[in-house]
C-alpha cells in the first residue's frame, strides 16, 4: 500500500504516530479518447487563450475568482503557511457514540498503522476505542483539503473516515417536492414492514457486484479476441402511471414469502466468474 499520509494522532498528551492508506481502491474502467482516423490517444494540453499558447507547470498560479473575471494569486509557500496544524497532526477533539453520527457526513476511509516507535501507543489507543465502543472525532488536511474526520476500530486497525463540515451539507428544506406530513393507508403500512422484514438479513457485502463493469469487462475481453459483438440494450419498461400499491405490495410479498419448511425463497447461489486478462489489467492499473 501507498502512504498517503505521515503524522501523528494526538489525544490529550498521548501522541500516536501513524501512516495512512487508503481504504478504499476506485474500480471504475476508463476509457482514453482516440483519434478514430488513426487510433492515437487525444493528449490533453495546458493552453492560455489570451496568449494563445501552451503553458508549462512551472507557468501556472493558484488563483481564486472573487468576481467574475478577476483573480488574486497565491502561490504554494502561501498556501502552506496557511495549514493548520492539523497538516501534521490529527487531533482529537471530542470522543461519541457511532450512532450519533448521521451517514451523510461521511466521505472517505483510510487505514492508519503505527509509525516508527508508536506500536504501543497505537495499541493502547486502539484497546480504548474499542473497549469504549467509542468514536474519535477530530481535524485533518490531506493534500491541502481540511475536513472533519471520524476514528474507530475495524478489526484490529484504527480507520479514519474524512467527514464534511456541517455547513457542507445542503439543508433538507432546499430539496423540492418533499411531503409536509405523511399520511398512509394502514393496512398498506402493515404490508410494506412485513415485506421488508421478508427482506431483511445480516449484511453480507460480498453477494452485491458491479454488473455494468462485469459486462464492460466481457465487452473488452471480445474486442481483444477479436470477437464481434452483438449488443442489443434491453427495452424500456413501459409502466403505467396508475399504480394499484395494495396489489404490488401484495405480489412482493408473495414473490418473497419463505416457505414452511425450507430456507429463503430469495436465497440464491451466487454465480462467479474466472478472472479475464481485462479484470487483471484493470485491477493493476487501480493498485498502482
Amino acid at each position: 500500500m501507498h502512504t498517503v499520509w505521515k503524522g501523528a494522532i494526538s489525544f490529550g498528551l498521548v501522541h500516536v504516530p501513524v501512516k495512512m492508506f487508503t481504504a478504499t481502491e476506485d474500480k471504475d474502467i476508463r476509457f482514453r479518447t482516440i483519434h478514430k482516423a488513426c487510433g492515437t490517444p487525444i493528449s490533453q494540453t495546458r493552453r492560455c487563450a489570451h496568449c494563445n499558447q501552451d503553458v508549462e507547470p512551472e507557468e501556472l498560479s493558484k488563483g481564486f475568482e472573487y468576481e467574475r473575471g478577476k483573480f488574486v494569486l497565491f502561490s504554494e509557500e502561501e498556501i502552506d503557511a496557511l495549514k493548520p496544524d492539523s497538516a501534521r497532526v490529527i487531533q482529537i477533539l471530542d470522543f461519541v457514540d457511532l450512532s450519533d453520527i448521521d451517514p451523510i457526513y461521511f466521505v472517505k476511509p483510510y487505514y492508519l498503522a503505527p509509525d516508527m516507535a508508536g506500536g504501543s501507543a497505537y495499541g493502547l489507543l486502539l484497546e480504548a476505542i474499542k473497549q469504549t465502543d467509542k468514536i474519535g472525532i477530530a481535524k485533518i488536511s490531506i493534500r491541502s483539503k481540511s475536513s472533519l474526520a471520524a476514528i474507530r476500530v475495524v478489526d484490529n486497525c484504527l480507520c479514519l473516515e474524512t467527514m464534511h463540515f456541517p455547513d457542507e451539507i445542503r439543508s433538507i428544506a432546499n430539496v423540492p417536492n418533499l411531503p409536509e406530513s405523511t399520511s398512509v393507508n394502514e393496512k398498506e403500512l402493515q404490508i410494506a414492514k412485513l415485506l421488508i422484514e421478508q427482506l431483511s438479513e445480516p449484511f453480507a457485502p460480498d453477494k452485491y457486484t458491479d454488473d455494468y463493469r462485469a459486462a464492460l469487462l466481457e465487452a473488452i475481453e471480445h474486442k481483444i479476441s477479436g470477437e464481434s459483438l452483438d449488443i442489443v440494450a434491453a427495452p424500456a419498461d413501459k409502466g403505467s402511471n396508475v399504480v394499484d400499491l395494495m396489489a404490488a405490495l401484495q405480489a412482493s410479498l408473495d414473490a418473497v414469502k419463505i416457505p414452511a419448511d425450507s430456507g429463503k425463497a430469495t436465497d440464491k447461489p451466487v454465480k462467479t466468474k474466472s478472472k479475464t486478462k481485462a479484470a487483471d489489467k484493470a485491477k493493476k492499473g487501480t493498485a498502482s
